[in-house]
């Protein structure tokens, strides 16, 4: 097979011995580490011409995301649904027609497996569409008690599903032509399950069986803080529904949202489960965003992502991270920055997030810059295949969507340009492949070499080899002589760069272009 370099289209690079990579190594880790692709569906790519994304969409589409570096994708929720978004499932077991049958799903996973992609599978089981038939019969039986009513052992079983009082609390909706109100945090078209309720758990185990037996390889949760009045219930809940697919099928992977403090979430590894998404370092608030903008110094980066990966061990030693940047529920990262040479940040902090341990995540279209803030919709725009809504494959996106402007271009259009934000995307993820240690290792600060805001850390693990990693996210050129205890890092083996500058190593001194990483090895 040719080999070819990644370094070739990131820039020039000068001084140094540079180690040549083949980017379709290495997709996943020795330990089974992959880099996840979040798709949402619904304005991914249309197979069929209806304007709305589909399952067939997807599987057209797996040699880019092969291409791009992922072997594992994130499916939002492909369930029967009366919302775009479709996180108020009717059925649990069966696809949404709008989004093609179960021997589509079955395709979906049968190609993508054949070119060693995963596939995860978004589950909710904090609550259901008003129109599922539980809620519906629950309804009915709340209709039918007598006035003055009190709930007892001898109601129907599916008003015990869900969360029903005569006392109005936040979250709460009122049961129309009833004195009853049910419990609702999130929309009052999506009613909270009881998780205390043994049937409703046992109908989420026999969804999860049914997913696994078409293939799946594991599930994200959604919404995991919501499920119980408490941390530790909710703990709970989660330790039983991960012990029973892994009863099944003992590698399958669960990643889990719960959007609060780390100091909570983290606490829910010890389920069991294997990664709980990392809220710290995401958002226009997060590190990883700090950090790009230069807000935060590398120095401060290194020091809280070591010490993140610390608490993660000391919680669950099996555990791993799963770092992203943005998500469905995030303003796109391309509207963080405004000043300056904000296409460079745009690339750097895509970089950022990729350097971090664990299972690293990307939402569809970051990787082609794209924009969307204020509402859900916004979040949620077409993938951008071309800049013509008309084009083969283009969705039509959210009926309430905001007319959202690209100005970073479509993938028609960057493709081709070594030093688009997508290929810039694609070099990272193809040298997070060729390094293992970046995904399996732990975090050690190279104090020596940090200044107010460039700075470096290494990546370590036993049985690999150390990899230096130096990050200049600053807009003018960091030159540092490597000190003596750094001076066996003395191979430059591999570089991402924003633009056209120059990198060199050379008599133990680097320098590194603004918004450049350098990746050092020992000889």
């Amino acid at each position: 097979m040719a080999m070819l370099s990644l370094l070739s289209a990131c820039g020039a690079v000068s001084g140094g011995q540079m180690e040549r990579l083949d980017p379709a190594a290495g997709d996943a880790s020795p330990e089974g580490l992959r880099n996840t692709y979040e798709v949402f569906v619904y304005s991914f790519r249309d197979s069929d011409g209806d304007g709305i994304g589909d399952l067939k969409g997807v599987t057209e589409e797996l040699g880019y995301i092969k291409d791009l570096g992922f072997s594992r994708i994130w499916l939002s929720p492909v369930c029967p649904s009366p919302s775009y978004h479709k996180y108020d499932v009717t059925d649990y077991m069966a696809v949404d027609p709008s989004y093609g049958t179960m021997d589509d799903f079955d395709e979906l996973v049968s190609k993508a497996h054949e070119m060693d992609i995963q596939i995860i599978c978004d589950f909710v089981m904090n609550h259901t569409s008003s129109q599922h038939p539980w809620f519906v019969k629950a309804c009915d039986d709340i209709r039918a008690l007598p006035a003055g009513a009190e709930l007892s052992d001898a109601d129907t079983a599916y008003i015990s599903r869900y969360n029903f009082s005569k006392e109005y609390a936040d979250g709460y909706t009122a049961l129309e032509g009833t004195e009853w109100y049910y419990e609702s945090r999130f929309w009052s078209e999506m009613p909270d399950v009881n998780l205390s309720n043994e049937d409703v758990r046992r109908s989420y185990e026999e969804a999860a069986a049914f997913w696994l037996s078409h293939g799946v390889d594991g599930f994200r949760l959604d919404a995991t803080t919501y499920y119980c009045a408490t941390d530790s219930e909710n703990i709970e809940v989660l330790s039983s529904f991960n012990s029973y697919v892994k009863g099944i099928r003992p590698d399958a992977y669960i990643v889990c949202e719960a959007w609060t403090d780390s100091s909570s979430y983290i606490s829910y590894l010890s389920s069991g489960v294997d990664s709980m998404f990392n809220f710290d370092f995401s958002g226009k608030s997060g590190a990883v965003a700090k950090t790009a903008a230069g807000s935060m110094s590398v120095k401060t980066f290194a020091d809280q992502l070591g010490a993140y990966e610390e608490r993660i061990a000391a919680e669950s030693p099996g555990a791993t991270d799963a770092p992203f940047y943005t998500n469905h529920d995030c303003a796109r990262s391309a509207g963080y920055y405004s000043a300056g040479d904000y296409v460079s940040q745009i690339k750097l902090a895509g970089a950022l997030n990729l350097l971090m341990s664990g299972n690293a995540f990307v939402y569809y279209g970051e990787e082609l810059g794209m924009k969307g803030s204020g509402k859900d919709e916004n979040f949620r725009a077409p993938m951008q295949w071309s800049t013509d809504p008309s084009a083969e494959g283009m969705c039509r996106g959210p009926e309430d969507m905001d007319s959202v402007k690209m100005p970073n271009g479509s993938l028609e259009e960057q493709k081709d340009d070594p030093l688009s934000i997508m290929n810039y995307y694609r070099h990272a993820l193809h040298i997070r492949n060729a390094f293992p240690v970046i995904s399996t290792g732990r975090t050690r600060t190279a104090d020596e070499l940090c200044s107010e805001k460039a700075g470096a850390f290494i990546r370590e693990k036993e049985g690999y080899d150390p990899l230096l990693i130096v990050i200049n996210n600053t807009d003018t050129e960091y030159v540092c002589s490597l000190p003596a205890s750094y001076r066996d890092y003395n191979r430059l083996a591999a570089v991402l760069l924003t633009g056209e500058d120059e990198v060199t190593l050379k008599g133990g001194k680097l320098s590194l272009p603004p918004y450049g990483i350098a990746f050092l090895t020992k000889e």
